[in-house]
């Protein structure tokens, strides 16, 4: 039976059943690999037993992400979520439910996508570049004065605390409010079932937002909430209260989360591939390749919810109908042999076609940050292996465990010596 065959329902022989996604993504890549063999369109489970088309091809995902048939808003094309089957506390309904440019179709994406824009230009981008070095340096200085031959976690001491500075710098996240709403959009991305409640936790967060809003309207600066709040107050027309607060949650979850698993990969695939370390480091390749296959031998984002039919779609021979829920499984995407060959498996920093990856998306919804979050990479990674040259895991690689989570692609913890014991 194909997927044509099992149509929307996903029944059929157990053979054909759907894969149920492990919401604790434990082997997120061995897990896209048994899907990206069922075919490049294939039915999943998704969290509460909720179907949806996990699209694991490069090519179809391009023409998805570039086709107005193929929409982010569940309140206009979502069947099951206007039929009342998605109930209200569902785990993944704020990554659905949200009113922002993530979710926005058509002529509404482009209008808030319009707002958002001009924080991301080319030019403020690079303005970042001297706070994003002296963030580097304070962290490599506090990493530094750690006794030698101490094993240091690298994710919390490093790889998560740069973009997160960045980009709270950048959103202008006052210190008072830090600590907290940082632990708010790590509980998002955690996507294991572990007797968290995420409704309890987009309200906490969208509390935490407002908070910031009602803080910068009475402290405005050069940063984005500033810019957003103004534009709300002073033409309410543009942006309504729950799409500025929406939107600045969008920016602060999605601005770090990246770029955290980026730099997490990029540290540990060197570590594991000493003679890759030692051709960027003595300059047979650049840290710009490192940050391209990087993203797509383990794609930041594993798999991204939700993109809706708007009718029935014909790919290839398989169908979506109309109504129908697709995931677009990034890391599957990122290791396509149609597009890197028999060893797509393999990390290789030489590797001709590192940069046609997806891991940043595509077409309309192609990521805003994606400049930042390359720069940040190509600065701190340099730095981190400048200032540490003799860096080494400080554990069996096979003995390290992601993030619990099916959506966000990292490390829990990446333990090292910064100097050899």
């Amino acid at each position: 039976m194909s997927q044509q065959d099992s149509g929307s329902t996903g029944t059929g022989t157990a053979e054909h059943a759907p894969i149920v996604l492990d919401t604790a993504g434990v082997d997120i890549q061995g897990e896209s690999a048994r899907i990206r063999l069922r075919g490049p369109i294939t039915q999943v489970v998704l969290p509460g037993d909720v179907l949806a088309w996990s699209v694991t091809d490069t090519a179809v995902l391009r023409r998805l992400f570039t086709d107005s048939r193929v929409s982010k808003d569940a309140r206009q094309h979502w069947t099951a979520f206007n039929n009342g089957e998605i109930p209200a506390d569902w785990p993944l309904r704020s990554w659905v439910g949200v009113d922002n440019m993530f979710t926005a179709y058509g002529a509404e994406h482009r209008r808030l996508r319009k707002l958002v824009s001009p924080a991301f230009t080319h030019r403020r981008t690079m303005a970042m570049r001297p706070r994003i070095e002296a963030i580097t340096t304070d962290l490599l200085d506090q990493l530094s004065a750690i006794p030698p031959g101490t094993a240091v976690d690298l994710r919390k001491g490093f790889t998560y605390p740069v973009p997160i500075r960045v980009i709270s710098e950048l959103i202008g996240v006052p210190n008072h409010l830090a600590a907290a709403l940082h632990a708010r959009v790590d509980r998002f991305f955690d996507t294991s079932d572990t007797g968290k409640d995420p409704v309890a936790n987009y309200l906490d967060m969208y509390r935490l937002v407002s908070e910031l809003v009602t803080y910068r309207r009475a402290e405005p600066g050069d940063d984005i909430t500033s810019v957003l709040t103004a534009t709300y107050d002073e033409d309410g027309t543009q942006l309504t209260e729950k799409e500025l607060i929406d939107t600045l949650m969008l920016i602060i979850s999605a601005g770090h989360e990246t770029t955290v698993n980026l730099l997490d990969h990029a540290v540990f695939a060197l570590l594991t591939h000493p003679e890759q370390r030692a051709d960027v480091l003595q300059g047979r390749s650049s840290w710009a390749d490192v940050v391209e296959e990087t993203l797509r031998y383990q794609a930041p984002i594993a798999h991204l919810p939700l993109r809706f039919a708007v009718e029935d779609l014909d790919i290839d021979g398989f169908r979506i109908p109309k109504g129908d829920a697709i995931l677009a499984s990034f890391a599957a995407a990122g290791r396509d042999p149609h597009v890197h060959g028999p060893n797509a498996d393999d990390f290789d920093i030489h590797r001709p076609t590192k940069d046609q990856h997806l891991s940043f998306g595509h077409g309309a919804h192609h990521c805003l940050g994606a400049p930042l979050a390359r720069l940040e990479a190509q600065l701190a990674l340099p730095a981190l292996f400048a200032r540490f040259p003799k860096l080494t895991l400080a554990a069996d690689p096979a003995d390290l465990r992601p993030v619990s989570s099916f959506i966000s692609n990292g490390h829990s913890r990446l333990p090292v010596y910064l100097c050899r014991p």
